[in-house]
């Protein structure tokens, strides 16, 4: 079967160990330094029988910010031009009652993209913020580097303004807690960032083999055991499903998986809080398969059917550097789903991990296919609980659209954690129904089951499928089919890919307990 073309990798993907090629420096002090092209200024709506307190630096008054259509509610910004550096940016802090922990990174995001022109930038508005500082500062560094992404790596020539440096204006007894939190906040966007990358790659840019050659290089770079297995090992294994999908490709499959222990100071091994597996759905490219897809904007947008994936990868590259204390083991499933001669057949049975037969009758239900195979290597580690990640299903996005991914699981419990680190993180989840009773809907009368059921309530139907996969360990399923892009700059996200599941995946780490 003949190769496709050499592919290029786009230098993303050679970046340094800190997975910045665009280093930004950042610094929290009690003022800004020399040199800072623009600075964000909080500004409140006005207040009946209070005082105004409208920044001096600004150079405007109530009345002018008014008549310009500046309010002051959450996320507003207003450029005063200026003649001589630097340009001041009103940034509106809303109400009190309205400084929620995802205010701040919102507004931190409104001013980064207000500010778009500049390299060099400062911002003082966290000290408006009832918040710890580590917090304010983590938030802050966020929003505005999670908002100043572009993927530009394909283009020959680009407007967009690199950002240099960022820096941040906090109390002089507040410093080094601000400073820990804005390191924090780094880690966590560059992680994202990184699963943005990922995402937004063509297909043609980055297969299945090209992500397990990234997966060695970052994994080397950030305390992470790497394993990679080839077309071969996952035969011996017997990864039915991950061979089943991979069946019509050119492009081999490839099982990734990592491994991260919690170590002292001193690079020694320390006993973890507990043991946290991960499963991601790597679905380089997604054609439907014999199930062939329609040609609309919704198939172009499947070179980011490996968005799970790309989250777990993404996420695991920040858990040294924030000190996670569980362990733990993540399985990407990675192959794309082609149409051809070769490829896997409706009516087909494929044999998977566990010995679990399922009756093809879909291809374009293949998702859950590739991570039942890895939810089935995930229960042979005994972990305390298991999270799988995917973009999964259209009935997820019909459910509850582009914002707000679906979870479904066998325990309360791990559900829960997952639900507090989507709070912690604005990454937002809402729990569906796991209902048993819709369970006979995948019965098959020549397997164990069948890949899809009825009509209705699909997003339950495929984690039920999955669910046959996990035995008795308290297992989550994401399913983020809704929000692994946006069309167009929201708040924090960038268009294109999101990196949805990067910084909610990293909070459940390091907050994880079994």
């Amino acid at each position: 079967m003949p190769s496709r073309p050499t592919k290029l990798i786009p230098p993303t993907f050679s970046r340094t160990p800190s997975l910045d090629a665009e280093a930004v420096e950042l610094s929290v002090a009690i003022e800004l330094p020399e040199g800072v092209e623009a600075i964000g200024l909080a500004v409140a709506p006005a207040a009946d029988g209070a005082g105004d307190d409208i920044p001096a630096a600004l150079g405007l008054d109530r009345a002018a910010l008014t008549r310009a259509g500046f309010t002051g509610e959450i996320g507003q910004t207003l450029v005063i031009p200026s003649q001589d550096a630097p340009t001041y940016i009103a940034v509106g802090v809303g109400d009190p009652e309205k400084r929620t922990p995802a205010a701040l990174r919102d507004i931190a995001a409104a001013f980064a993209r207000a500010a778009s022109s500049f390299a060099s930038i400062g911002l003082d508005v966290a000290r408006s913020f009832d918040l710890d500082p580590a917090s304010a500062g983590q938030l802050v560094v966020e929003g505005a580097l999670l908002a100043r992404y572009r993927y530009t790596e394909l283009k020959r020539e680009t407007k967009r303004t690199p950002l240099v440096a960022l820096h941040l204006v906090a109390g002089a007894e507040d410093l080094p807690e601000t400073a820990t939190g804005a390191h924090r906040g780094e880690v966590l966007a560059r992680s994202a960032n990184l699963a943005r990358d990922l995402a937004n790659t063509p297909p043609g840019h980055l297969t299945a083999t090209d992500l397990a050659d990234v997966a060695e290089t970052l994994g080397a770079a950030n305390g992470l055991d790497v394993e990679v297995f080839d077309k071969d090992a996952l035969i011996e294994l017997g990864l039915g499903g991950l061979l089943g999908v991979n069946a019509g490709s050119v492009e081999e499959p490839r099982l990734i998986k990592l491994r991260y222990t919690p170590k002292d100071d001193d690079g020694s091994p320390i006993e973890a809080a507990g043991h946290l597996a991960l499963v991601g759905k790597g679905i380089m490219y997604d054609s439907g398969g014999i199930s062939l897809k329609p040609s609309d904007p919704s198939h172009a947008a499947m070179k980011m059917d490996m968005a799970g994936a790309g989250a777990i990868l993404s996420a695991m590259t920040a858990l040294e550097e924030l000190h996670c204390t569980s362990s733990v083991t993540a399985f990407l499933m990675c192959t794309d789903n082609m149409p051809s001669g070769s490829a896997t057949m409706l009516g087909d049975v494929l044999t998977f991990r566990n010995g679990t037969t399922v009756e093809i009758k879909n291809t374009d239900a293949e998702g859950r296919l590739v991570l039942a195979d890895g939810l089935s290597l995930a229960v042979e580690e005994e972990p305390d609980a298991i999270v799988d990640i995917a973009t999964l299903t259209g009935a997820a996005i019909m459910a509850l659209g582009t914002k707000t991914a679906a979870v479904h699981g066998t325990d309360q419990g791990i559900v829960d954690q997952t639900l507090a680190s989507s709070k912690a993180t604005d990454e937002q989840l809402w729990q569906l129904p796991l209902e048993r009773s819709y369970r006979k809907q995948l019965d098959s009368d020549v397997a164990d089951l069948a890949n899809i059921g009825g009509r209705f309530a699909g997003s339950t139907l495929a984690a039920l499928f999955l669910a046959e996969f996990v035995g008795d360990i308290p297992w989550a399923h994401l399913d983020i089919a809704g929000t692994m892009l946006v069309e167009s700059d929201e708040s924090w996200r960038s268009k294109g890919a999101t990196g949805y599941g990067t910084r909610l995946l990293v909070d459940l780490a390091l907050n994880f307990r079994a």
